[in-house]
């Protein structure tokens, strides 16, 4: 069975890390690990969980933090969008610059592109391309599961004002990638609550 449990490792950020696994066989993946998190590594630990892959929704600083520390703990690679790939190594470009507290540069093992399609256990994980909140903002599709990252949070939208935004982008993006999914889609967004695709459709203010 696919388990998936949130860590909100910036307070200040309010970022969502999301671990998930598959009950079955020790497969896990973590996405937008945000900071170092000893309390992360133990939980993975504890569960017997093989985190193959770290995969980032997208390139700004509060998603990123953690990169250098898991990919040492855990012997993971590294996958991201490959529009958003050179943020992960350019201070300034994934914004950490600007907030004050600059990262290790953490280059990317793997390039992802719009419809791949990854393994995790026996579920498939689909990679849906939906720029707008950054060039290479992605969305994981995984079973009744989306891991939304920045493009879409319950009633509200990522921002669009930051350096490579977008705003007709990100609304096409949830439109046309996001919006066709099944209304019991569970959405789990890089901030905020769990919401679902059927109460964004009926409820998000920024998509009509």
């Amino acid at each position: 069975m696919l388990k998936i449990e949130a860590f909100v490792l910036l307070p200040a950020y309010q970022t969502n890390t999301w671990l998930v696994w598959d009950d079955d066989t020790p497969d896990a993946i973590l996405v937008d690990p945000s900071a170092p998190s000893a309390e992360v590594l133990k939980t993975i630990i504890d569960r017997g969980l093989k985190v193959r892959t770290i995969v980032i929704t997208h390139g700004h600083g509060d998603h990123i933090g953690g990169i250098p520390y898991f990919k040492n703990k855990l012997d993971s690679q590294v996958a991201i969008h490959q529009a958003d790939a050179e943020m992960l190594v350019n201070n300034k470009k994934n914004l950490s610059e600007y907030m004050g507290s600059p990262l290790e540069p953490a280059p990317a093992d793997i390039i992802l592109q719009d419809g791949d399609v990854f393994m995790m256990g026996q579920h498939q994980i689909r990679v849906r391309h939906t720029p707008g909140h950054t060039p290479g903002g992605i969305c994981l599709l995984i079973d009744k599961f989306l891991i939304s990252g920045d493009t879409l949070f319950e009633q509200s939208i990522g921002r669009t004002d930051f350096p490579g935004g977008s705003h007709e982008q990100i609304i096409n993006s949830i439109k046309r990638k996001l919006f066709i999914l099944p209304d019991d889609i569970v959405v789990f967004p890089g901030h905020g609550p769990r919401t679902s695709i059927g109460m964004e459709k009926l409820n998000n203010p920024f998509v009509r």
